[in-house]
């Protein structure tokens, strides 16, 4: 049991806690806000959900944002113990601190707790509730047999490109006229340093932190995986292959695992905690994209640099795990409809990404590091064409470093982006760069 004074005083001692953070630091309003408090309007549970260190508890104060809430994070050393019954306490203190008519409140990281999901399934029934977590199966499982009826999951992503500037007080509507130096400024630094919001604060160092937290404490702890070298090992072969295609029979030439099961196992549970995206391969035929390799991207380029995996002659994987991320970041934001794989033919031919919708493919994306037209490899055109024709799609897209033109091949228009205008390109507005 712990006593109701004890949580008292860790819910106060939270709340200025955050208040101060608030108070000093600088916070930004984060994208896809405005979407998440739409699923708030009436008594409901919203799960934010994403990587350690996003920016989750933070999210979720500008949620109720000039409105009382009652707030508690159960990443406390005093809450460990605390058992299914005193969650009952938690509520009596908020009632104690706010008033009887709450109508708000945050369960910050609740899954360290036993029975929590009984408890928010009660909550949600007369308020609008928050939880976070940075597992992806939060509310799956036996869990989803708890939380009946309403409950809606969003996933929050590290800084993008346009909240990396926002962040840094660059004047938005004035990037299309500063100079080009100026704008490859910030996008190598991005690039090089990610956008995990501590990396402003504590450089690179934190990235390492962090990624070994994930690794450590939210895969192996939680996951109880015996083979920790062997595990460590699968962890480095992923990240090492930033961007490029894998397979549980390539993994084994680094491993001493036998059995394809537990390679897939571990790279599920790597991908629940938001540190890697396997990418299938695009066919029309349901089997393909089982059997085909994956092709696997980190969660930010910052984090692949900091762990000493980066490919410094490459930068175009670093380019593509960029675009990758935030495409992936824009479909839970904003186009919860669209699908990311990518296509590659029998002739090996490749595209980097495509975006389906529904049953139609909305766009066909390469990316590639070039500052001219004469940089591109052709190959990557041929591919881009074959790709249209086969899957009847018409919006082609080439994301370059600096170039940008629109052409028109074998009665196809093609338009080549710049990485930084694309990254700048408003989700929401009317699609045009």
């Amino acid at each position: 049991m712990v006593p109701k004074n004890l949580i008292k005083e860790v819910i106060l001692e939270q709340r200025e806690e955050m208040k101060e953070i608030f108070r000093i630091e600088r916070i930004i309003e984060r994208e896809g806000r405005e979407g998440a408090t739409e699923y708030l309007k009436f008594p409901n549970i919203l799960a934010i959900l994403g990587p350690r260190r996003a920016g989750k508890s933070i999210f979720s104060w500008q949620l109720f944002q000039n409105r009382d809430f009652g707030y508690i994070n159960f990443d406390d050393e005093r809450l460990l113990e605390l058992p299914p019954l005193d969650l009952n306490k938690v509520l009596e203190v908020f009632y104690e601190i706010y008033g009887r008519n709450l109508e708000c409140i945050v369960l910050d990281e609740p899954h360290n707790v036993k029975g929590w999901e009984l408890f928010a399934n009660r909550l949600k029934r007369t308020k609008r509730v928050v939880v976070t977590g940075s597992n992806s199966k939060l509310l799956s499982g036996e869990l989803a047999t708890h939380l009946t009826g309403r409950h809606i999951s969003f996933t929050l992503f590290p800084f993008s490109f346009t909240e990396m500037l926002r962040f840094s007080d660059v004047n938005l509507e004035g990037m299309t006229t500063i100079t080009r130096a100026e704008v490859s400024g910030y996008l190598n630094d991005f690039i090089e340093n990610g956008g995990f919001p501590e990396r402003f604060k504590f450089g690179k160092r934190i990235l390492r932190e962090i990624y070994s937290d994930i690794v450590t404490k939210d895969v192996l702890r939680r996951g109880k995986i015996k083979k920790d070298i062997e595990f460590r090992k699968v962890v480095n072969f992923l990240i090492s292959n930033f961007s490029k295609e894998f397979s549980y029979r390539s993994m084994k030439r680094f491993v001493s695992v036998k059995h394809d099961s537990t390679l897939s196992k571990w790279v599920e549970m790597l991908k629940d905690v938001y540190l890697i995206f396997p990418i299938e391969r695009f066919s029309f035929r349901l089997k393909v994209p089982v059997i085909a390799p994956k092709k696997v991207y980190c969660i930010d380029t910052g984090m692949i640099n900091a762990v000493g995996f980066r490919v410094s002659e490459n930068m175009g994987r670093l380019m593509e795990n960029l675009v990758c991320i935030e495409l992936l970041r824009r479909r839970n934001y904003w186009y919860g409809s669209q699908d990311i794989f990518y296509w590659k033919d029998s002739q090996h031919r490749e595209v980097d990404f495509v975006v389906k919708e529904g049953e139609g493919i909305k766009e066909l994306i390469q990316v590639t590091y070039a500052d001219g037209m004469d940089e591109i490899d052709r190959r990557e055109i041929k591919a881009l064409l074959k790709s249209s024709k086969d899957l009847k799609c018409k919006n082609l897209l080439v994301i370059t470093w600096d170039y940008e033109d629109e052409q028109s091949q074998e009665g196809r228009k093609i338009r080549f982006v710049p990485l930084w205008k694309w990254l700048l390109l408003n989700p929401v507005g009317s699609g045009n760069y």
